[in-house]
């Protein structure tokens, strides 16, 4: 019945956000568009509930092929566009992953969806973080991003998974806004992101 519920409130919450976000989402695109040439939207492949993989997507904030060329991000690299830099900031790059909570990828909070290769080399144990939906954000993106490490990362994915409830979702959806304001752990202490390219090219 819970799982349900979260289902349904991700449904009306993406769908509300996609609406209400519309305008902020159309010009964040054409600013990408007029500012650095490739496409709007970064798409790659992920790994999703019970280790199905789908196409998530992001706004572009890095030229294009850099993902090729690096594996670690420092805040002043210079592959991250201007506007990128400010959206990263701002996480709002992570705004068309609303499309992808509506089609049932993701959820509005779970664990961050994972690259396949960096799924691969996790350790039996660890791959019951793949029981629920990935998400948007979730308990190890309150609790420091890219200021822990990894294992530290992978265990808060896990104590998600065991201890889930609909009010931890909302306790985390109300933490992230304090997150995503003060821009607490987009990179590390010494300015680093890295891991597999964040768990995510860019940042979650």
């Amino acid at each position: 019945m819970g799982l349900r519920v979260k289902r349904c409130f991700d449904l009306i919450g993406s769908a509300a956000l996609l609406l209400c976000l519309f305008p902020l989402m159309l010009l964040i695109a054409l600013l990408i568009r007029c500012t650095s040439p490739g496409p709007v939207l970064y798409v790659q492949e992920r790994v999703g509930l019970h280790g199905r993989r789908f196409r998530m997507l992001k706004f572009r904030t890095m030229t294009v092929g850099a993902d090729r060329i690096t594996t670690a991000l420092h805040e002043s690299d210079p592959h991250i566009t201007p506007v990128g830099r400010l959206l990263r900031r701002l996480s709002l790059d992570e705004l068309p992953q609303l499309w992808n909570v509506l089609r049932g990828d993701m959820s509005l909070i779970g664990p961050r969806p994972m690259l396949p290769e960096t799924a691969e080399g996790l350790r039996p144990h660890q791959q019951r973080r793949h029981h629920v939906r990935p998400g948007l954000t979730g308990l190890a993106q309150v609790r420091g991003r890219n200021a822990l490490a990894w294992s530290e990362r992978v265990a808060l994915d896990l104590e998600y998974v065991d201890r889930w409830s609909l009010w931890l979702d909302l306790r985390i959806l109300w933490q992230t806004l304090g997150t995503v304001l003060s821009g607490r752990g987009l990179y590390g202490p010494d300015g680093w992101n890295r891991g597999q390219l964040d768990v995510d090219q860019q940042t979650g």
